[in-house]
């Protein structure tokens, strides 16, 4: 059983960077390793990777992706564009004085974390990727692809494309839609296969909230661990999380002179079993000897859901831990 966070020795400050400011959370000496989250979170979804990762002598820093937390929120929604991410990431490693760093994404951190290691090898000389495997860029445009899903159901990436409407469902009740949404894509609380998907919306008038699971929080997500989660999307509102969706298309086209391109630094990949990130992309995970070259290993977690290093903390900080110790130096 994992032990509670101390929150004694996280250093949190803020450096400047393409994105304004970026709020980062540190702890640990030694070589840099860069966490960053997906959605809808925040630093605070490396809670138990940061002191795992600093006792095991690393540098670990989880910053808010811009748009997240106390991070700056541009204005306008091609602000949020890969490339821009990218920038922010290269910022970040040179503001804390290092020359190169690891770079560990999980959900929309995953292809942050890849897009910045295939656009800058020299910086970030290893990627670890979780619950969304690496899908070099290419390929129809993201959001022809995501119309023609679902049938008379609608995808949600495609139901977040228009600002303002997920906005209206989900900031009238922050934490009660974040509840939902975690709940629904855990392990131990996600609809069963006979129940609703809950990454499809009703064409006619749904809400993804209709599709959520109700009653209990999964085991890994505390009211506390609520409370600071809509706490931060309370006050900073969530255009600036969804706008990394409204940029896809841009993304399409700001990557297409690295189509096919593989990934050539060390790589880990870690999915969840129950994780239809996973799930849906395993021909990309069929794809590694190609596209990851440099692959270490790729481990899929039996009957875990999406939130990988929340639901299982000990077992990701052990996977990741054991992958970067193996990069380190021989004597």
């Amino acid at each position: 059983m994992h032990q509670p966070t101390p929150s004694v020795d996280l250093r949190h400050h803020t450096i400047e960077a393409p994105a304004g400011r970026l709020h980062l959370v540190e702890q640990g000496t030694g070589p840099l390793v860069v966490l960053v989250h997906g959605f809808p979170e925040s630093w605070y979804s490396w809670r138990r990777q940061l002191p795992a990762l600093a006792a095991a002598g690393y540098r670990a820093v989880a910053l808010d992706v811009r748009g997240y937390g106390r991070s700056s929120k541009p204005a306008a929604t091609d602000a949020y564009r890969m490339l821009a991410l990218v920038e922010d990431n290269v910022a970040l490693v040179r503001a804390l004085g290092e020359e190169t760093a690891v770079i560990i994404g999980h959900d929309w951190g995953s292809n942050i974390a890849a897009t910045s290691a295939l656009l800058h090898s020299e910086v970030f000389r290893a990627v670890g990727l979780l619950s969304v495997p690496y899908a070099p860029p290419g390929g129809p445009r993201p959001t022809d692809v995501f119309a023609q899903m679902g049938g008379d159901q609608e995808f949600y990436v495609s139901y977040f494309q228009e600002p303002g409407r997920a906005e209206a469902e989900i900031e009238p009740d922050v934490r009660g839609w974040l509840a939902g949404f975690y709940a629904a894509l855990s392990a131990e609380t996600m609809p069963t296969q006979a129940e609703s998907d809950p990454h499809f919306v009703n064409r006619t008038g749904g809400q993804l909230r209709d599709r959520f699971p109700g009653g209990r929080l999964p085991s890994w997500l505390t009211e506390g661990d609520l409370d600071v989660y809509a706490g931060e999307f309370e006050r900073t509102g969530m255009t600036g999380a969804l706008n990394r969706y409204r940029n896809m298309d841009r993304d399409w086209e700001d990557l297409a002179p690295y189509s096919g391109s593989p990934i050539k630094q060390p790589s880990l990949f870690i999915g969840g079993g129950l994780d239809a990130s996973t799930t849906w992309m395993a021909d990309a995970i069929d794809a590694y000897p190609a596209t990851l070259p440099g692959l270490a290993d790729s481990h899929i977690l039996d009957g875990c859901g999406h939130w990988l290093q929340q639901e299982r903390p000990d077992e990701v900080n052990r996977l990741l831990i054991d992958w970067l110790d193996s990069l380190r130096p021989t004597a």
